[in-house]
């Protein structure tokens, strides 16, 4: 029986999936860049279809619900994607930099 939340998770996953694929025909996104999306987004919908999927993850790291897992896993992927995006940003402030002191001295010899 698939519950109303399945439902959802199921919708949402479609959704990502075709957004994913918008954004590929764009050419925002490489062709990797959709696969992982893509990939990622089917584990989503399976994972809303099949949630007793993480039984054997509940069981071995000692949590009492798959919801817990969830949960967890939601906040270690956050705080991943966090510090991968600050990363990044901090090296394209860097590129900035040098590219915005290289166009000063520039503009200052030239006059």
């Amino acid at each position: 029986m698939v519950l109303g939340i399945q439902i959802a998770g199921i919708l949402f996953g479609l959704f990502f999936i075709y957004y994913s694929f918008i954004n590929y025909k764009k050419k925002e996104f490489t062709a990797k860049e959709f696969a992982f999306w893509a990939v990622a987004w089917v584990v989503f919908i399976i994972i809303a279809l099949f949630p007793s999927i993480l039984d054997p993850i509940v069981v071995y790291f000692g949590f009492f619900r798959a919801l817990d897992v969830l949960i967890v896993s939601g906040f270690l992927f956050l705080i991943a994607s966090a510090f991968y995006t600050y990363t990044i940003i901090r090296k394209t402030q860097k590129q900035v930099e040098t590219i915005v002191r290289q166009l000063a001295m520039n503009r200052g010899k030239k006059k």
